[in-house]
């Protein structure tokens, strides 16, 4: 797609979101336009000095509830938002700092240690060295142990011996 052509498609989208909101003013508008034909009817103003007066100290009293209500819900909203800020502050803190996912790293027992130990690490972990040795004895059997197998007995007994004795 060409820069021309999203630049066209981009100031279409944004025409008709311009439309959309006027729109909605209008309709909000006409909606509280309404709302208040129905809910306040138009005051009848045709009486003499005194029934005018009445209707203003009527009118002044419904203004003083009204806001009353309106301050009380300012309290109350201002009182709400700084909760949800103390509740985010403690999220934040009982959070602390996020740890960051551990990765795979093939290291050896010894650069494993140096890197927890430091310096002070002297000893090597090879494993392999600390392992018995074991010597094999090679044995030249001859073709007569081949056929016989009653002349190897005592030899077999030797090795078993060697083995539970370990």
């Amino acid at each position: 797609m060409t820069s021309s052509r999203r630049h066209h498609l981009k100031s279409l989208i944004l025409q008709i979101a311009a439309q959309w909101l006027e729109q909605e003013t209008a309709d909000t508008a006409a909606a509280k336009e309404a709302y208040m034909a129905e809910t306040c009817a138009a005051p009848d103003l045709s009486g003499d000095l005194a029934a005018l007066q009445e209707i203003a100290k009527k009118l002044a009293q419904v203004l003083d509830k009204i806001d009353e209500d309106r301050y009380d819900a300012e309290a109350k909203v201002a009182k709400t938002d700084k909760e949800i800020e103390d509740l985010k502050l403690k999220v934040v803190e009982l959070a602390g700092v996020k740890k960051p996912a551990l990765k795979k790293v093939r290291m050896s027992a010894d650069a494993m240690l140096q890197a927890l130990l430091g310096g002070k690490h002297k000893v090597t972990m090879d494993l392999r060295s600390n392992l018995k040795q074991v010597k094999k004895e090679v044995k030249e059997e001859g073709a007569e142990a081949v056929g016989d197998w009653r002349k190897n007995i005592e030899d077999k007994a030797d090795r078993k011996k060697m083995f539970e004795t370990s």
